[in-house]
């Protein structure tokens, strides 16, 4: 039998350059080319695909992401300062240091954990702690259609009227006492009779704009007498200008004005009087879904 030779010395021409090759270095493709070994090419995967199944879902009960609700931000040392701005006659601004909160004109604020009053230089108290943060009671049981609300007075303190912004918004604390979850309503409100505590209701179930956006409405319900309630302040933005190194005009909003106690007309203001303590907190009146 004629046996083959082995091409020691014999070329061979590719069938993709038309080059001319050592015919033992030449190799058959997939397609059944004979191409030289530096030409050569594997058969692309995806002309022959393997069939996949659908990717796993990762859990069994995915819920679409929610939006938060916002929570409360540290505030400087001592950061509310009387200032000698006038909201109203008669009614001078609190200004609180705060840089970079993201409210805007409109916001009801919410302080929390005020360590301690507003003092002058001589150490008289101008504004108490309580006071600053709006925390009183209930006197009167309500239910979820009444639209007078009477509040407790505020320890060291003569009246809510002389305290509490004329119109805003309060919120009532509420656990379930089954499930142990928040069940707090905000109410929106007018004066009233503010010298005997009590306030008109304008919307019960409703919620305060924070940072430009109302979250959701809370709910009207039943509150016990002695149910705590707390205040919010409507939010009055300070635009400051400077110019920077590049000799650009940059404004900034780094503290607010909100309603003060109404104090006389001839009383100076000066940053002598200042107070609040170390982390005190700001945020939204109500911050439980």
């Amino acid at each position: 039998m004629t046996s083959f030779s082995q091409g020691k010395y014999a070329l061979a021409i590719s069938d993709r350059s038309g080059m001319a090759f050592p015919y033992n270095e030449m190799v058959k493709e997939w397609n059944g080319a004979l191409v030289h070994i530096s030409e050569y090419e594997p058969k692309q995967p995806q002309l022959q695909p393997k069939p996949t199944n659908a990717d796993p879902q990762a859990l069994q009960r995915a819920r679409p992401a929610r939006t938060e609700f916002a929570t409360e931000d540290f505030l400087p040392n001592n950061p509310f300062q009387l200032s000698s701005t006038y909201l109203v006659p008669t009614q001078r601004a609190l200004s609180v240091n705060a840089a970079n909160s993201g409210l805007v004109n409109g916001d009801h604020v919410r302080f929390r954990n005020v360590k301690t009053p507003l003092l002058t230089d001589d150490g008289t108290v101008y504004y108490q702690a309580i006071e600053l943060e709006l925390a009183t009671t209930l006197t009167n049981a309500i239910n979820a259609t009444d639209t007078i609300i009477t509040l407790d007075d505020m320890p060291n303190v003569v009246t809510l009227g002389s305290t509490w912004p004329s119109s805003g918004f309060m919120i009532i604390e509420k656990v379930n006492s089954e499930t142990g979850m928040f069940e707090n309503e905000v109410i929106e409100y007018t004066g009233g009779r503010r010298t005997d505590n009590i306030f008109q209701v304008v919307s019960r179930g409703t919620s305060a704009p924070y940072r430009g956006v109302s979250p959701e409405k809370t709910t009207a319900s039943s509150h016990p007498i002695g149910a705590k309630v707390f205040g919010s302040r409507p939010v009055t933005m300070v635009q400051t200008t400077s110019v920077n190194d590049a000799n650009t005009t940059v404004t900034e909003e780094n503290s607010y004005l909100v309603p003060a106690l109404a104090i006389p007309l001839d009383f100076v203001a000066g940053t002598y009087l200042a107070g609040g303590g170390l982390q005190c907190t700001y945020g939204p009146i109500n911050d439980r879904g």
